[in-house]
């Protein structure tokens, strides 16, 4: 809007749609720029990372081709963030860094720099780099404490704090922050690329702003929301109305029963739709809890997903979508508990039971189950400096059948899109060796589309003394199938010590200490399959 006529500039299709890709083309090279000069492995060769526009109340207008559940958090960190940081208080130049989980975050590792970008004077927009520090501190290296019963235990927790002023570094700050983490060289050099990144953003986004003019780029942004909104309006309408009801568990902390649940009661009306998680489980005493934040971020991604997947993701976007939870559950921990784990296993159970309740909905648009876990095995290692090294290495399974095709071999879906490490570069630059990477034959779960497979992938330790740290789940409970497919084979990691002949099962939430020529294999689960496999009797 425009200060002295108060009128708000009208925006053509045409125009809205350039700065929608223009918007595109910047939160994608903020991704580019934080891969290509990261220090750590996790973010230049795995792609731990992720990058957001929003307006000028902090509202999402754009992110990269990144990690779909760090986005729907990131929707949430600007507003939460805004409410301690009042406008008046940023500056041109600022970059505040923060990773609290109770101001629209998910967990400690996932560190957010955010800049407020200023135009004629006032902000206009955000640009928010978010990224997964190889350690943030805690009781286990790599900051996964897999007996961790409060948040205190997790890592250094980061309020709102400027550690850029008019681009200039505060090196007092970072410098505190860094002496609390394993491994500052590489976090130092992290967050340098995170504040690059929203530095190109700000430039492009000024860019854009003195060629069209502010006013009317923000009246675009209010257009893209709108748009948005009415899309997935028109999108939800095409769903049957009606009341569907889904459920997952979680592995159980013995690694034999299921544990804590998740239930999801999903009501479609018109052209809106409820997702209420109220009646999951009480949170737990394990770093499996999770946020509201990343409940809600699990259902904007299905919704995203079944009804609208190209529609602008923006804050209009989710307008017609409501989520609802329990404060003291296990989808809304209280702020003093343990939520590491909760951000890439508990996420993924949450969109797997919202995803079970529309398979009396929409069959046919979904997908059976997948490797929604992150399949996490973290070695760190001590040089013979002191300083630690850390090998945060995720892995892919099997996708689920869909109703017309089978399921992708070794692929991240739902709430992730992390790569592995090539183990050329594993190799160079950590104690470990890589035995072999390969298919798992037979992981995936039969049906009339069956479910693609999982990998296996071994790790041979070089040096004596490293710490092992293991997150996953679909050990116990494997991934599902869909009318009528069997499930894929469940998620595992063994252990064979040096010398001795068999493997030992390890838990799926476990730090243990590990020497030379021990080897650590990943055998990941497969998809599970879709409708019901053909007989011999179906062939003929």
């Amino acid at each position: 809007m425009n200060a002295e006529t108060n009128v708000t500039p009208q925006v053509d299709p045409f125009m809205v749609e350039v700065i929608r890709n223009g918007l595109s083309s910047i939160a994608e090279e903020m991704s580019l720029t934080v891969m290509r000069s990261a220090r750590s492995p996790v973010l230049r060769e795995a792609g731990d990372l992720s990058s957001n526009l929003a307006d000028a109340d902090g509202a999402q207008i754009a992110q990269g081709q990144d990690i779909p559940m760090h986005m729907g958090v990131m929707s949430f960190t600007v507003p939460e963030f805004l409410k301690l940081v009042p406008k008046e208080k940023l500056q041109p130049g600022d970059v505040w860094m923060l990773n609290l989980p109770s101001i629209g975050g998910n967990h400690l590792p996932d560190v957010k720099c955010i800049r407020p970008v200023f135009e004629g004077g006032r902000i206009r927009a955000f640009a928010i780099s978010l990224a997964h520090w190889g350690d943030i501190g805690g009781g286990a290296p790599g900051s996964y404490f897999a007996a961790a019963t409060d948040c205190w235990q997790e890592g250094l927790r980061i309020p709102p704090l400027r550690v850029v002023a008019g681009d200039v570094l505060d090196e007092e700050k970072l410098a505190l922050v860094l002496a609390n983490v394993r491994t500052p060289e590489d976090c130092r050099g992290d967050v340098l690329a995170q504040i690059s990144a929203t530095r190109t953003a700000e430039r492009k986004l000024q860019e854009m702003f003195r060629r069209w003019g502010a006013d009317f780029v923000e009246a675009a942004f209010a257009a893209l929301h709108d748009g948005a909104e009415r899309q997935m309006r028109a999108a939800i309408r095409e769903l049957p109305n009606g009341v569907y009801e889904g459920e997952d568990a979680m592995d159980g902390p013995d690694g034999t029963t299921p544990g804590a649940m998740i239930r999801v009661r999903l009501e479609v009306k018109d052209e809106e739709i409820v997702f209420d998680y109220t009646a999951s489980d009480d949170q737990v005493a394990e770093p499996i809890n999770t946020t509201r934040y990343i409940t809600a971020a699990s259902a904007y991604y299905v919704v995203k997903a079944v009804c609208g997947p190209d529609i602008q993701p923006s804050g209009g976007c989710y307008r017609p979508v409501q989520v609802l939870t329990r404060p003291g559950s296990i989808c809304d921990a209280r702020d003093d508990k343990p939520v590491v784990g909760g951000n890439h296993e508990t996420c993924q159970r949450i969109a797997d039971a919202a995803l079970k309740a529309l398979e009396h909905c929409v069959p046919e648009r979904l997908t059976a189950g997948g490797p929604t876990t992150a399949g996490l095995a973290i070695f760190g290692a001590q040089r013979s400096d002191g300083t630690w090294v850390s090998l945060y290495e995720t892995h892919g399974g099997g996708e689920g059948g869909r109703a017309h095709r089978s399921g992708a071999d070794v692929i991240r879906v739902h709430m992730a899109n992390v790569m592995n490490t090539s183990a050329e570069v594993i190799e160079t630059e950590y104690p470990i060796d890589v035995v072999f990477q390969k298919l798992r034959q037979g992981s995936g779960g039969a049906g009339r589309f069956p479910g693609g497979l999982g990998q296996e992938r071994a790790y041979r330790m070089r040096v004596d003394d490293v710490s092992l740290t293991t997150m996953f789940d679909r050990r116990d409970v494997p991934p599902y199938g869909l009318q009528g497919g069997e499930p894929g084979a469940p998620f595992a990691m063994v252990l064979q010590r040096a010398g001795e002949p068999s493997e030992t099962a390890l838990p799926g939430r476990a730090n243990l200490r590990i020497n030379a020529g021990d080897v650590v294999t990943v055998r990941a689960s497969g998809g599970g399959g879709y409708g019901a496999p053909e007989t011999e009797g179906d062939k003929g």
